[in-house]
């Protein structure tokens, strides 16, 4: 499927590039041309057969290079998504959780200083980190933190 997407994707992106430059030696050839001439009906010619060429190339190469990359951007999200759809679940993801349950179920509170959400112990966001701390209850009830959307913990009521 990759070797498949890249073999159109190079091709634009190398047609980009080569009008790119031919627009850009066009555009110098129309200016030189047209700062020999002292006259504007002879320059005119200058401007209608580089100038304006070399102009419209630059523009298509800036067209196809954009293209290209999103093309190859599209190849390489397909890809990431083909590797997350092919992966085996773990033995953690196998312990019968139902879907759309948290991940945690701890009934400690954490934060991490600066952070603005409290997390469960074993929130796997803070889980392991040395620098959380358990949460202040003035911060939770000044409203300062949030619930973390991945555990997501509820506060107890004392």
């Amino acid at each position: 499927m990759r070797t498949a997407r890249l073999r159109t994707v190079h091709p634009v992106l190398w047609a980009g590039w080569a009008a790119l430059a031919a627009g850009a030696v066009l555009c110098v050839l129309g200016w030189y041309g047209v700062s020999g001439e002292r006259y504007a009906e002879r320059q005119l010619p200058y401007l209608a057969s580089c100038t304006v060429p070399g102009a419209a190339l630059i523009v298509a190469g800036a067209v196809l290079l954009t293209h290209g990359r999103g093309a190859l951007a599209a190849t390489r999200v397909e890809e990431l998504y083909g590797l997350l759809v092919a992966a085996d679940p773990g033995p953690a993801e196998d312990s019968g959780t139902a879907a759309g349950a948290p991940l945690a179920a701890s009934g400690d509170l954490l934060m991490v200083p600066g952070g603005t959400l409290w997390h469960r112990a074993d929130c796997p966001l803070v889980s392991g980190k040395a620098e959380a701390v358990p949460v202040d209850a003035k911060l939770l009830a000044s409203g300062e933190l949030g619930p973390c959307p991945i555990c997501e913990p509820v506060e107890e009521t004392d």
